[in-house]
């Protein structure tokens, strides 16, 4: 039985190996695993939880590259299928000494987006503790809007599942700004613990503060607990149900390689903490040093530590 059950994207990156070269300029690229999903499933294999993980690849060396990697990983992969009349997403990502790098996705009408909920209700699927969904996969189609709501609503009754739900925003995979901002809150609605960044949440509730922003989720949905707001290297703020509130500090680091993948290191840190009994203040603090060590490492999830690696940052730091 896995603990974890997510749906989603699995791509390759190619990244770039060319500092500060614009994508059409560069020449050199190293290949990783990429897809919000797909980062926080490595990163709880890589703490040794165990992870389903539901999508669907082409038929070509990309998707053999996934079931590969993913499987070297030891995630679960039974319930990924094959479209032989589609291809594998993939991605391209710049390199730079400083700031956010440039991405570009090629992944329209990519074999993901035609997962289906025919598809997925034949699926044989584990009874998990936690089941994690992301605004990014939502945002490729409308089969994949209905397999996520499938998904959500076959396990709604079921006792003692955490929901978790993280906004993930790809404003340029939707067809609108208000598309997304409908979509995206009404899945939100459907989660026990919500995770918008600061940013996100600014756009999808039109709230500025975060206090503001978590009582938008809080207040419009029967079934969310908790809101977490990722502030970036300020931490993040919490308030649940109860009114509970408090912002817990992140962690600086010295050198910042690359951004990405951050967040969804969060989503692993917080996560974990849940399944093993850590309380939701603590479970926030193993985010946020797990983001602070993804910034700290080229590729999507290469930053993302073993149990041994986590607790010896913690220590460092004086968390533990």
């Amino acid at each position: 039985m896995s603990e974890v059950l997510t749906l989603g994207e699995a791509m390759a990156v190619f990244a770039s190996s060319d500092i500060d070269e614009p994508l059409w300029k560069a020449k050199h690229f190293d290949k990783y695993l990429a897809g919000a999903e797909v980062n926080v499933t490595i990163g709880l294999s890589r703490l040794e939880h165990s992870i389903e993980f539901i999508t669907q690849l082409g038929d070509d060396p990309i998707g053999e590259f996934i079931q590969y990697e993913l499987k070297k990983s030891n995630i679960d992969i039974k319930n990924i299928s094959i479209n032989r009349l589609y291809q594998t997403g993939i991605m391209m990502k710049q390199r730079v000494l400083h700031g956010d790098p440039d991405t570009a996705s090629l992944r329209k009408n990519s074999a993901a987006s035609h997962l289906n909920i025919e598809k997925t209700a034949t699926l044989l699927l584990d009874q998990p503790e936690v089941i994690y969904f992301t605004g990014v996969f939502l945002a490729l189609s409308e089969q994949t809007r209905k397999s996520s709501k499938w998904l959500i609503e076959k396990y709604k009754n079921v006792p003692d599942i955490k929901t978790v739900f993280d906004t993930n925003l790809r404003p340029n995979l939707w067809e609108s700004t208000s598309e997304m901002i409908k979509t995206v809150n009404y899945f939100a609605h459907m989660a026990k613990i919500v995770l918008p960044g600061l940013d996100e949440g600014k756009i999808l509730t039109g709230n500025r503060e975060p206090n503001d922003i978590a009582d938008f989720y809080l207040n419009n949905s029967d079934i969310t607990e908790i809101v977490v707001i990722k502030l970036g290297v300020n931490g993040a703020f919490l308030k649940d149900k109860y009114g509970h509130k408090m912002t817990i500090p992140g962690f600086k680091v010295d050198k910042i390689l690359d951004t990405v993948g951050a967040g969804d290191g969060f989503a692993v840190g917080l996560i974990s903490g849940l399944l093993e009994g850590l309380s939701i203040e603590s479970a926030i603090v193993r985010g946020n040093a797990i983001g602070a060590m993804a910034v700290q490492s080229y590729g999507d999830n290469d930053g993302y530590p073993t149990m041994l690696e986590l607790n010896q940052f913690l220590v460092q730091h004086d968390q533990i």
